[in-house]
């Protein structure tokens, strides 16, 4: 039988459904839950160890006794302030091998959170080696097509989110008839389409482009996309979603189709590099 999956879980569904999968395969689940993030109440049922985000490097040895050798990150976190971290003194002995890298962008972070939990004894992997079929090859989800219009705003999301990726910014924007309503930063997608949805214009609505950063680690931090996004998107008037195929991961597709073909906005699956140079 293959040792207990270790989790480091943050908020959403995501977690829950990586845990709930694993288990029904007859593999026992250790969750760590992100204080502020991962409801308790909804893992209830699991052995877990909750700490805040600064105490972090007390899960390892935690772990480690439950035998754990493999860990999923996933969730959504927003990462605390170094002010606001207050590390433990086991967090802190990691933060000082970890360097300056804690404090640079997501995929530095990430990078050095990789390179000490590897030196721990644990292998990463991404949620995608538990669920199967998050990703998605290109092409439409559901009945509803984008128009010309609307793949120009793809192609100018497109070279926006990747420009953004190679500055560690974001994974996502918001187009409307040529136009860069907004560019996600630490506030995270839900976030940046409501925000966008005062600034559009008047006619078509916008187009959510997400996408994973150009040297993203893809066992860490995928842009996921989920029916809350869709019902977002819904909300605010945009025309549609576009993302990166075999890339974001999709979270209960079925419903997002509903949802989108009901309220007539579309979800396309792209290969970036057949939209580049927008």
């Amino acid at each position: 039988m293959a040792p207990p999956l270790g989790i480091f879980a943050g908020g959403g569904e995501l977690p829950l459904r990586v845990a709930a999968t694993a288990r029904a395969a007859g593999r026992e689940v250790r969750p760590v839950l992100l204080e502020g993030f991962a409801d308790p109440a909804a893992w209830a049922s699991y052995p877990s160890l909750r700490l805040r985000f600064g105490a972090l490097g007390s899960a390892i040895p935690w772990l480690r006794n439950e035998g754990v050798r493999e860990l999923v990150l996933c969730g959504h976190v927003r990462r605390p302030s170094l002010l606001s971290l207050r590390p433990d003194a086991a967090t802190a002995r990691y933060l000082a091998r970890i360097g300056a890298r804690a404090f640079s962008g997501d995929d530095g972070l990430l990078s050095a959170l990789r390179k000490v939990l590897t030196e721990e004894g644990f292998s990463l992997v991404g949620p995608d080696s538990v669920l199967d079929g998050l990703q998605v090859p290109p092409g439409l989800l559901g009945h509803v097509a984008p128009d010309a219009d609307h793949l120009e705003d793809i192609r100018r999301g497109v070279t926006v989110v990747q420009a953004l990726g190679r500055l560690d910014v974001g994974q996502g924007a918001v187009v409307q008839q040529g136009l860069v309503l907004g560019v996600e930063g630490i506030e995270g997608t839900d976030a940046l389409i409501a925000r966008c949805g005062a600034l559009q214009r008047e006619g078509r609505g916008g187009v959510l482009v997400k996408l994973v950063k150009p040297e993203q680690d893809r066992n860490l931090d995928m842009p996921s996309l989920g029916p809350a996004t869709v019902r977002m998107a819904i909300q605010v008037g945009l025309a549609g979603i576009a993302f990166e195929a075999q890339g974001a991961l999709v979270i209960q597709r079925e419903e997002m189709i509903r949802l989108a073909d009901g309220n007539g906005i579309f979800l396309l699956a792209i290969r970036p590099g057949d939209y580049a140079g927008g």
